[in-house]
């Protein structure tokens, strides 16, 4: 038995007692000399921390309340062998080491952010068709009845849809009566091109690049790689279902990628090039507006919000120019004025007045 001495309560009365320890077995037992009292024998398992600090030690006991075993220093080596030991920053932490805690952390959360930022485009593609129609057409309803149908207009949508879709790969290609600069590609294959954007532009070589790259994100199915990234498994589990209206918000708020609308991109001046259709138009099309203020207005909710501009998309465009190549209008001059005029010349169509979707 070591003369060292620790202070004690047996939680069954107040006194405090100086004992002595001694190891037996498993355990201990705990012996006051002066008074000859003699504790329970007690198992070191049986011992929790109390508290540890500035070189004093404090342990109780798992099965009795108000036990105490406690001592000021350093215990001889033969009894802080036994002794549990506290958690500094927690038990795992404390199991692996504060530095390779922080390691295993910063990998955890590169993993979790990779993904946040990967696992949409592998779910996307797992999203049942049907459910990803049903959508789309459910979005659809909720630009209340603004889409603009001519006989000349809607003959002039569809020419075009047929040279830069001649696949039928978007389900539908509508014009809305909508006087901001923009596109957008609805879940399920929809393009929906808007008003404002048509009358923008000069010609329908620039929509035809701009329908062509809503193509791409069709065929990459990006909107619903977005709307998951965005929106969280509630897109894809939820259905359109009470939600329709978030859901378009969404898609209107997207911003795709630089690799999506690269890629985007590059199917627009494929779908060009097969049409024989002059990138050219397109490159001045986005040179024209990346640099111009649209207005309030058109800025709400733009193109150029959801599909940012660069240099270097534009240079992309006029270099796919072929000098040797014959190229043909998207519409002849009669179509283009027909489609522009679409939806002006509708008179059942709703008009906008800037309410939110």
């Amino acid at each position: 038995m070591s003369d060292f001495r620790l202070w004690h309560y047996d939680g069954a009365s107040a006194v405090r007692r100086n004992v002595l320890l001694r190891t037996a077995g498993t355990g201990f037992v705990l012996e006051e000399p002066e008074s000859g009292w003699t504790g329970l024998p007690i198992d070191w398992s049986d011992l929790t921390v109390i508290g540890l600090q500035d070189a004093r030690s404090a342990y109780g006991h798992k099965a009795i309340p108000g036990w105490r075993l406690g001592f000021s220093g350093e215990a001889p080596p033969d009894i802080a062998a036994h002794l549990p030991t506290g958690e500094r920053y927690g038990r795992w932490i404390d199991r692996f080491g504060l530095w390779p805690a922080a390691g295993i952390f910063t990998v955890t959360a590169a993993l979790i952010v990779w993904g946040a930022l990967e696992a949409p485009a592998v779910i996307a593609p797992l999203v049942p068709q049907s459910w990803e129609n049903r959508m789309g057409d459910a979005m659809v309803g909720d630009f209340g009845g603004r889409f603009c149908h001519t006989p000349a207009g809607d003959a002039a949508l569809e020419r075009l849809a047929a040279r830069i879709d001649p696949g039928h790969e978007a389900r539908d290609i509508s014009l809305a009566n909508i006087p901001m600069v923009n596109a957008v590609t609805l879940p399920g294959g929809r393009i929906i091109l808007f008003d404002g954007l048509v009358q923008q532009a000069k010609s329908a070589d620039e929509v035809a690049g701009v329908l062509g790259h809503e193509l791409g994100h069709v065929r990459h199915r990006d909107t619903m790689t977005g709307l998951i990234r965005q929106l969280g498994l509630s897109v894809v589990l939820g259905g359109a279902g009470g939600n329709a209206g978030n859901y378009l918000n969404g898609v209107l708020s997207l911003s795709y990628g630089r690799g999506a609308e690269s890629a985007a991109d590059g199917v627009a001046i494929d779908q060009m090039r097969g049409a024989g259709i002059s990138p050219a138009a397109t490159a001045a099309f986005f040179d024209r507006i990346g640099g111009k203020d649209e207005g309030t207005e058109a800025r709400a909710i733009s193109w150029l919000s959801s599909h940012p501009l660069s240099a270097e998309r534009r240079r992309r465009f006029a270099a796919a120019v072929k000098p040797d190549t014959s190229y043909r209008p998207a519409l002849d001059q009669a179509q283009w004025q027909a489609l522009r005029a679409s939806c002006a010349s509708d008179p059942k169509v709703a008009k906008f007045w800037g309410k939110p979707f």
